[in-house]
């Protein structure tokens, strides 16, 4: 799984409507140009490919007064609402991803019912303690850890990051259990992704020009 669908598709659902820069500005201040790949080519490239796909539907807006170019702006379709929320189901119990996929889930989280969330989470703790498991009972080479030599380092590696993963999706368990965050169905949330006093990390920083 790419996490660049989950990611331009969660980010127009926030706005209802937004336009490729409007995604684009977003996700940069999460940083995700940094920890996946969501580049400005792969952002408008992605909102053009769901589009074309049936998941986006693309409105073109009129020209600005100020005389810029008229931009497109995307909403999810059924489809994408429903494609949206299989990979948010994925991303958060799939054990054997990259790291943006999880990440990009994360990001998404309260866009799930409380219930749900929990529940998948507690799939994902399942799924990574079936794998250490098997990498323990199966994989692991035979005789003693000091006979295994530096490969066996990479079994202590799988373990370890499997282990460590648990340990921090039952934290976050707790803490959806205890409450935290206001999920779906629970309230308001706002969408911008700026709070109201916050300075933008980009103004002022050059862009490429806006595409759609």
């Amino acid at each position: 799984m790419s996490a660049i669908r989950l990611l331009v598709l969660g980010a127009v659902r926030q706005h209802g409507r937004a336009h490729g820069y409007q995604v684009r500005n977003d996700l940069e201040f999460w940083g995700a140009h940094q920890w996946s790949n969501a580049k400005p080519g792969s952002i408008y490239h992605a909102l053009k490919q769901m589009a074309k796909q049936g998941l986006l539907t693309a409105h073109d807006t009129e020209p600005s007064t100020a005389g810029g170019p008229p931009r497109t702006e995307y909403e999810l379709t059924g489809a994408g609402e429903a494609e949206y929320h299989r990979l948010l189901r994925w991303a958060l119990t799939a054990h054997d991803e990259k790291p943006d996929v999880l990440t990009a889930g994360v990001g998404f989280i309260v866009d799930l019912p409380r219930r749900e969330a929990i529940e998948l989470l507690r799939r994902r703790v399942a799924a990574l303690e079936e794998w250490s498991a098997e990498v323990a009972g199966e994989w692991t080479p035979p005789g003693a850890p000091d006979e295994w030599g530096h490969i066996g380092e990479i079994m202590r590696l799988w373990v370890h990051n499997a282990a460590s993963g648990a340990e921090w999706t039952r934290g976050l368990i707790e803490r959806l259990e205890g409450g935290a965050y206001v999920m779906a169905g629970e309230g308001e949330r706002s969408v911008e992704v700026l709070p109201a006093d916050a300075d933008d990390p980009h103004a002022g920083r050059p862009h490429d020009r806006p595409r759609g």
